[in-house]
């Protein structure tokens, strides 16, 4: 009979129904499965993730920090999709010199890749409540951060690889007072010796 309905003969999919769909991310884990630890902010390695979006919905950025050292990590991204962001999570954390214990994303479709980030990277992915976005407060504050480099008009096919470089040096090397006026870069490479230093500068 649903052949015959006014909706040109597509089919009605139940919202309560488990399968992907708009708004569904497949084998989502809510937060509310995420150890405690991480909402202590005691470690290195616990991430939240999300994308800046450029003029028009024209490319984006991936943007990445961690809870404990606020260190970012900025990749542009020529498609706001999900093979896009797993490359390019991949890419960036794969020789981090910590593990990535956890990420935390908003609820984006651009995420429904979790699970091939987790196996690449040996980590767990969360997801946020929808509309909660205090529960990753952290990384939306850093994305406002990015927005002062980077104007909600902005056409990203004018940012170079080095220009998102850059913007993310500057972050990490800002002097910042929630950790004692430390940078997140000296957070973060605390423990590493000054040949390594230089080199992850680079």
């Amino acid at each position: 009979m649903y052949a015959h309905l006014r909706h040109n003969g597509k089919r009605y999919n139940k919202r309560s129904s488990g399968k992907a769909g708009r708004g569904r991310i497949p084998n989502r884990v809510d937060i509310t499965a995420r150890p405690a630890i991480v909402e202590t902010k005691s470690r290195i390695g616990d991430w939240e993730g999300d994308t800046i979006i450029g003029a028009k919905h024209q490319m984006a950025i991936v943007s990445y920090v961690d809870r404990h050292s606020k260190y970012t990590l900025l990749k542009k991204i020529t498609h706001k999709t999900a093979n896009s962001v797993c490359e390019a999570t991949i890419e960036r954390m794969q020789s981090l010199p910590h593990p990535v214990h956890s990420i935390t994303y908003d609820n984006g479709k651009e995420f429904s890749g979790h699970e091939t980030i987790a196996k690449a990277l040996k980590t767990s992915c969360y997801f946020a409540t929808p509309y909660h976005s205090w529960e990753r407060g952290l990384n939306e504050h850093t994305n406002g951060l990015v927005r002062q480099y980077v104007k909600k008009s902005s056409d990203f096919s004018l940012l170079s690889d080095e220009d998102i470089q850059r913007i993310e040096d500057r972050l990490n090397n800002r002097p910042r007072k929630v950790l004692n006026y430390k940078t997140p870069f000296e957070i973060f490479f605390a423990d590493q010796s000054p040949t390594q230093n230089i080199a992850l500068q680079c």
